[in-house]
């Protein structure tokens, strides 16, 4: 009889780790092996066969579901952004966790993969805890940058915490918690990226081009989008192209770029990293990404008062960016809240964009951010543990 997996991600990069994740799945159970899964790189979505070995349920989006999994919700119906947002879509937020507590009950998996997504996953790895599903957490909750008490829940709850940090391992084992750092898993698909030709995008020409990525929630959006619109009207030299998240309509883009020198292009923020000389990044993900393809970079962040005024109270971090939280140090400028303006942020463009020893020490910091994460691998070795441990229980 196959194995059934459940799968829960919440948001786009969720999405993409996941999607990735399944792939190495689906390859494992095809090699029906138990060998710790240190193959990397499997691609295309499961043969029937592979299916008959490993089926997978998931709360996720379009690369899990082009991976192989059954998608039955998707995460664009998830994704509440700050605080505020949290509060006003309570009611709809505890009925998705019953939904979904129901979903998995009636699914009757083997095992719970829950990937980052903390206030709704851990929630959902309690409840599993208690009815005996064991639960494997992919990319850890941020509890060394706030609410660390959370780790205390972790402990309780999850069964396998595979870390993709290289400082949370030691954070962990001072609450005595033992978990596997496994690699960063950006590095799997910048690593499968660089595989593929390089595709012009559209408007190509010889100016240097600048990557705009204001990131993938409408709310962030309207508050960081305008400036950079601004800024990409000062330079006429460079070329500007916007990074558009899939699960924003395209008439959003428009509304707020109208006849502003910036080309929109969607589901090629990889194609246009690769291209790029420099980028302005809203805080996330994002940053890491273009870090890792050495783009030097910008973090923008822009919040409501209220959600700032908050996090400053319960965030316990030097940073706000994943580059210069991993190094220790400020390796890409942050403009955050007042400091973002079109000034600094044309100012610190301009510092970026030109030779010189500002860039030549940003783009060698990168580097060494590369380094400090190790290579590829990181979805393999996950879908190895899993599966390990699913056969040692049969």
């Amino acid at each position: 009889m196959g194995k059934r997996l459940y799968i829960i991600a919440g948001e786009a990069s969720g999405d993409l780790h996941g999607g990735n994740l399944i792939r190495e799945l689906f390859a494992k159970s095809r090699e029906g092996s138990d060998d710790g899964g240190q193959r990397a790189g499997s691609a295309g979505a499961p043969t029937s066969a592979a299916r008959a070995g490993l089926s997978i349920r998931a709360w996720g989006g379009d690369r899990m579901a082009a991976a192989g999994a059954e998608v039955v919700k998707h995460y664009r119906d998830l994704a509440f952004m700050g605080f505020t947002q949290v509060i006003m879509n309570l009611r709809t937020i505890l009925r998705n966790i019953d939904q979904c507590k129901k979903d998995i009950e009636a699914y009757k998996p083997d095992a719970l993969i829950l990937i980052d997504y903390p206030g709704f996953n851990l929630r959902i790895a309690e409840w599993a805890h208690a009815k005996g599903i064991p639960v494997h957490y992919y990319i850890s909750p941020q509890v060394w940058a706030w609410k660390k008490g959370r780790v205390h829940t972790i402990k309780r709850v999850v069964d396998h915490m595979y870390v993709i940090l290289p400082f949370e391992q030691e954070w962990y084992a001072r609450y005595g918690v033992t978990v596997e750092f496994v690699g960063h898993p950006l590095l799997d698909a910048i690593d499968q990226e660089g595989r593929t030709p390089l595709a012009p995008l559209p408007g190509a020409d010889d100016r240097p081009l600048v990557a705009l990525l204001p990131g993938s929630r409408q709310q962030e959006i309207t508050r960081v989008l305008p400036m950079m619109v601004e800024v990409a009207a000062r330079y006429p030299a460079y070329r500007f192209v916007l990074a558009a998240a899939p699960s924003v309509p395209d008439a959003f883009y428009a509304s707020l770029t109208g006849d502003s020198p910036v080309t929109v292009v969607s589901g090629r923020t990889y194609d246009i990293l690769r291209q790029a000389r420099a980028a302005l990044v809203t805080s996330g993900t994002a940053t890491l990404e273009t870090a890792l393809f050495g783009v030097p970079e910008v973090v923008c962040y822009s919040g409501g008062a209220l959600n700032v005024w908050i996090a400053r109270r319960l965030v316990d971090v030097r940073f706000i960016s994943l580059v210069n939280l991993i190094m220790g140090r400020e390796v890409v400028r942050e403009l955050i809240q007042a400091d973002l303006n079109v000034s600094n942020l044309s100012h610190e463009l301009e510092r970026i964009m030109r030779p010189g020893p500002d860039r030549d020490s940003i783009e060698h910091d990168l580097g060494l951010l590369r380094e400090k994460l190790g290579g590829p691998g990181a979805s393999a070795k996950v879908a190895g543990a899993v599966w390990k441990s699913m056969c040692a229980r049969t």
